[in-house]
């Protein structure tokens, strides 16, 4: 008999808050993934003629996608939702909800006009016990504040489930609770389970970075590159392929199949910028899917769950993956 995700969710113990938060996300994952099947038939693929906060052009699947996930969060009784395409925090009106949801609606958007996998990212953190409950607006929503921005300020150790979902020749779920990482694939509108103990092999002859930048990188990375590439007569006596999808979504999840070690460093094109990108809304949430499946990530000095936020919007350098190779480009760090 198939294990659903509901069924799943009764198993893992989790708080019936986060059940029912995480049920409606795959749900609104749902919408979304027959949004992407349909595409230039359901004319949503192009421009969407704006800009989001990160200064970068929308796609009109990145804001269908968004509101999706908005009315997703209200209907599973997040208390207040952040996403990567908006500029602050807003509150869904539920006075008692205990969860707060972050999320990029759609990673790798620049993929979807070439029919390339993308995916939803999300992430679900604690609601401070010193964050007010005020009464919502009468639209339901609220503006930003600055108490309800510190509040998504936790560091990733915090969040109690985190995951994503892939559109690619199947729609996948990835999830953990912090009790491993499991794969679940979306079938005739149930989500069943496909894996239920993803592992993250160790050793690896597989990297992903985009090598376009190469001449922006800092010294270890390009230590690190040139030593790959070396191949079996280099220093690391084995040769590697590169893969390069330019979707985080995806190019994680063949870490997770198959292992390999995912980089997204800091370069010389914005020295001011830590990295590429986002703390909240992609590294953390990975990071969490990857330590559970047995891999590693890190800033290329520390470990990424522990580190302080300080902005919401805030950008990071990532080493994702095999264990063995990220603490090889880590050490050359530091």
């Amino acid at each position: 008999m198939p294990i659903t995700i509901a069924d799943y969710l009764q198993t893992q113990s989790a708080a019936p808050g986060v059940c029912q938060l995480i049920l409606r996300i795959v749900r609104a994952c749902e919408d979304i993934s027959a949004a992407v099947r349909r595409g230039a038939l359901a004319g949503v693929l192009g421009e969407a003629g704006s800009d989001n906060v990160q200064g970068e052009h929308q796609k009109k699947l990145d804001v269908i996608a968004n509101d999706i996930l908005l009315s997703a969060a209200a209907e599973g009784g997040a208390f207040a939702v952040a996403s990567e395409e908006m500029e602050a925090p807003v509150r869904t009106g539920g006075v008692d909800a205990s969860l707060l949801l972050l999320f990029d609606p759609l990673d790798g958007s620049s993929n979807i006009d070439v029919n390339v996998s993308i995916g939803t990212i999300f992430s679900i953190l604690p609601r401070p016990a010193d964050l007010p409950a005020d009464p919502p607006a009468a639209d339901g929503i609220s503006p930003d504040d600055a108490a309800l921005t510190r509040a998504f300020l936790q560091p990733g150790t915090r969040q109690l489930a985190a995951g994503y979902v892939v559109y690619g020749p199947s729609t996948q779920l990835v999830l953990t609770l912090g009790r491993g990482t499991a794969a679940f694939t979306l079938d005739d509108g149930q989500w069943l389970l496909t894996t239920a103990a993803m592992r993250v092999p160790a050793d690896t002859r597989e990297f992903a970075i985009n090598a376009s930048n190469a001449r922006h990188w800092e010294p270890p990375v390009s230590r690190y590159v040139s030593e790959m590439l070396a191949g079996s007569t280099g220093p690391l006596a084995r040769d590697f392929n590169m893969r390069w999808i330019a979707s985080m979504v995806a190019d994680v999840h063949r870490i997770l199949t198959r292992g390999g070690i995912f980089m997204y460093p800091r370069d010389a094109r914005e020295p001011d910028k830590p990295g590429k990108l986002r703390l909240m809304y992609e590294a953390n949430p990975m990071a969490f899917v990857i330590e559970q499946a047995g891999g590693m990530v890190t800033n290329g000095h520390a470990r990424m769950l522990e580190l302080s936020p300080e902005k919401l919007h805030q950008r990071v350098a990532v080493f994702l993956g095999s264990r063995h190779e990220v603490e090889r480009v880590t050490a050359y760090h530091t």
